[in-house]
């Protein structure tokens, strides 16, 4: 093989590996309600950052170049959620009742973040009316 057409391809390579695997990483990582952040956004270029909401937790997921970032929180847990509405990008913060770290969504969509919040809200109310409401003792 020509030296010049093997330099030609190896370049192709090693250009063409790079984007399929970011391409690859930046698809929606699960099925139903996925909010991907911006790629415009800061700490979100290569791979932009998900978030899932389904009826029993959030999970805030972050691929890399080996591996994943993967944050879950059941939706008994959540304590509030709060947006941060800037000029471009919202911000959308999830606490939890447990103390621990909080999930910062950095990037997304104004109507994103606002659907996160109803979603978060809906299914919450959902799940606090399925439990059982505990029986009072009877009285003597």
């Amino acid at each position: 093989m020509d030296p010049i057409t093997l330099a030609v391809l190896v370049l192709v390579v090693l250009v063409l590996v790079p984007v399929v695997v970011i391409w690859q990483k930046g698809r929606s990582f699960a099925q139903g309600d996925v909010f991907r952040a911006s790629r415009l956004s800061a700490g979100n270029r290569l791979f932009p950052t998900q978030v899932l909401i389904t009826p029993q937790s959030v999970v805030h997921f972050t691929p890399q170049w080996i591996g994943r970032l993967e944050h879950s929180i059941h939706m008994a847990h959540v304590a509030s959620v709060s947006i941060d509405t800037n000029l471009m990008f919202s911000d959308v913060y999830i606490e939890t009742t447990g103390g621990t770290t909080p999930i910062h969504c950095k990037g997304h969509s104004k109507s994103d973040a606002l659907e996160m919040k109803r979603l978060i809200e809906q299914y919450q109310t959902s799940y606090y009316q399925q439990r059982p409401q505990e029986s009072e003792p009877p009285q003597k």
